[in-house]
């Protein structure tokens, strides 16, 4: 009988596996998180007050969008280093169809919400850049989830929030873009860390 329920045990982790994008590091999103929170500090002390001058040319501007790119990259490189590192360690591939899902279904949203906020930057609606950003990566991150860890739609949900509020309270849109994806990341990256990445 303790057999039988052992094979069950093994055939349901088996499934999870298959169905599941499990490489995801904890650690990749706190540093996402650090990555964000410097970037969000730069870019305040730089523009300071100056919000109300700042146009589609103007030098603050394009500053504040290199600062945001290197985050991106920053993050996306080390979320992807990591998740090479965790996957051959537990001798998983990371390319497979569960990923190839996870990626179709995180990016559809997420390049819906970059196209939407490039026509509100067009159309001078810089108020609303930080809350759109945020809502659309949470969206992105629900609708990815059902492929990967469950924290990540918590995540998901928790940015969406935060953008609603920053849609309420425009001009504190660095700094709710900060909690999202600053303290979000950090917050739920060591959640992910302490619960699965230790254990292994």
């Amino acid at each position: 009988m303790e057999n039988y329920l052992k094979d069950i045990q093994d055939i349901k982790k088996m499934m999870d596996r298959s169905s599941q994008f499990i490489s995801l590091s904890g650690l990749s999103g706190i540093l996402a998180g650090i990555y964000a929170l410097t970037g969000a500090f730069i870019a305040k002390t730089l523009v300071k007050d100056r919000y109300e001058h700042i146009t589609l040319e103007s030098y603050e501007f394009k500053l504040c969008i290199a600062i945001f790119a290197a985050v991106l990259i920053l993050s996306v490189g080390t979320a992807l280093t990591m998740s090479v590192v965790k996957a051959k360690r537990n001798g998983e591939s990371l390319w497979d169809s569960t990923s190839r899902r996870l990626a179709a279904n995180f990016l559809i949203p997420l390049c819906t919400g970059g196209v939407f906020a490039l026509l509100l930057i067009k159309s001078h609606h810089y108020g609303l850049i930080a809350p759109v950003t945020l809502i659309f990566y949470g969206l992105a991150c629900v609708n990815a989830s059902k492929y990967t860890l469950r924290d990540v739609r918590y995540l998901g949900l928790t940015v969406i929030v935060i953008g609603l509020a920053a849609t309420y309270a425009v001009g504190y849109g660095l700094e709710f873009w900060a909690l999202g994806f600053g303290v979000g990341h950090i917050v739920y990256g060591t959640i992910m860390y302490f619960k699965y990445d230790r254990k292994q």
